[in-house]
């Protein structure tokens, strides 16, 4: 790891410090931005969270924008609303709304089983498209494997074919019968991209682009093809304390390390070019804060969907741990926030959250160049429910 002395804590805090508007011309920043301000300023810092896009869309306290610290640690080039941002799982909602209107055009069925798409597939005969999209299928986390986990530290440009990522899940057994619980595996979507190439005869790109990105004036956002480990200009680096293997079982610093980042003199890794490839169907999409205002909101609003299947999307939110009602929820592809719908991404150099409310028509983004703080938390999943905290007081 890089480390800095005490000069480099002091410029570092410099760098977090303060918060740009929307520019001129735009209307005056609401009642609650102010207060917000200083509350996400504190976070960001606390968190050492290097660049951060936050919009906020709503008709009961006004719409805000504010960007938030350098594109580069040691720079002074500005992160700008227009910034490019990896989304990490956000990308799901995509794979799974495009799964979706296959279904709508009677391409395939919520209860058909896997292997009618895709042979090989442990339980794949008691496995239901349905259970892909709501993370209850049983199958292994390829993700979560330690080899992979190393072979992304060793090998961070290697372009991940998604055979390549369903034999390391294959291999490895179920952690339930299908429908006998909740794990949140990348498996479960990278089937669901395979099955999308499958029906349309065309790559998940296109599938993206011809059904979400084009429809909905989407012009900043993309699904890389899997060699392509570039994002588009004007984008942040992205930044990770620790490695892939260091932060798989936890993703917290050890405590001494913390105390060094809380000082500034560790700071964390520069992993932007590392080839996103194996998050593919579940994790590589590309975006701004305003293509995915645009996108959230349609999503939960309708519009990319028929009227029925759409609230067949919304009712199949049910708790992940059935034990708690109130707790998190998830669903074909979305999940919970109290009053909020939408997803969260994580993946090295990025953390990012959307959700709307479909009541009171608003609308969360926070895009963020950090995967995890030192301490562990999401920075992106941090500043978005103090956001929702000043919206909903």
């Amino acid at each position: 790891m890089r480390r800095l002395g005490a000069t480099g804590a002091t410029l570092l805090l410099a760098l977090l410090a303060g918060a740009c508007g929307s520019g001129e011309g735009t209307p005056p920043a609401p009642a609650y931005a102010a207060d917000l301000t200083r509350t996400l300023g504190t976070l960001i810092t606390d968190l050492r969270i290097p660049g951060a896009v936050v919009m906020i869309t709503s008709k009961a306290k006004g719409n805000w924008t504010a960007t938030f610290g350098n594109r580069a640690l040691g720079g002074t080039d500005r992160v700008t609303v227009d910034d490019h941002f990896r989304v990490g799982s956000n990308t799901k909602t995509m794979t799974g709304t495009v799964i979706l209107q296959l279904v709508q055009e009677g391409k395939l069925g919520l209860d058909d089983p896997v292997s009618k798409y895709r042979p090989g597939v442990p339980n794949g005969d008691a496995i239901t498209i349905t259970q892909l999209l709501d993370m209850r299928s049983g199958l292994y986390n390829y993700s979560e494997e330690d080899q992979f986990n190393v072979r992304l530290d060793s090998e961070p440009g290697h372009a991940w074919q998604p055979d390549e990522l369903l034999a390391i899940a294959f291999a490895q057994p179920p952690y339930f019968p299908p429908g006998g619980g909740f794990h949140y595996s990348n498996t479960n979507t990278v089937l669901l991209g395979l099955i999308i190439e499958k029906l349309t005869g065309g790559t998940l790109q296109e599938a993206f682009r011809h059904r979400i990105f084009d429809p909905l004036g989407m012009r900043n956002t993309s699904l890389p093809a899997l060699a392509d480990a570039d994002i588009p200009a004007p984008h942040p680096r992205g930044y990770m304390f620790g490695t892939n293997v260091s932060t798989l079982k936890e993703a917290a610093l050890p405590a001494a390390e913390q105390a060094a980042a809380a000082r500034g003199s560790l700071l964390p890794n520069d992993v932007t070019d590392a080839n996103p490839s194996w998050t593919w169907a579940a994790g590589g999409a590309i975006s701004t804060a305003g293509d995915l205002t645009r996108y959230v909101t349609a999503m939960i609003d309708g519009g990319l969907l028929d009227a029925k299947l759409q609230k067949t999307r919304l009712d199949s939110i049910q708790p992940v741990d059935p034990t708690n009602p109130n707790g998190a929820g998830y669903g074909m592809a979305l999940a919970r926030f109290g009053p909020l719908v939408g997803h969260d991404g994580q993946l090295p150099g990025f953390q990012s959250f959307m959700a709307h409310d479909p009541d009171r028509e608003d609308t969360v983004i926070v895009l963020t160049s950090l995967y995890a703080a030192p301490n562990g938390t999401q920075p992106a999943n941090a500043l978005a429910m103090a956001i929702i905290k000043a919206l909903y007081a």
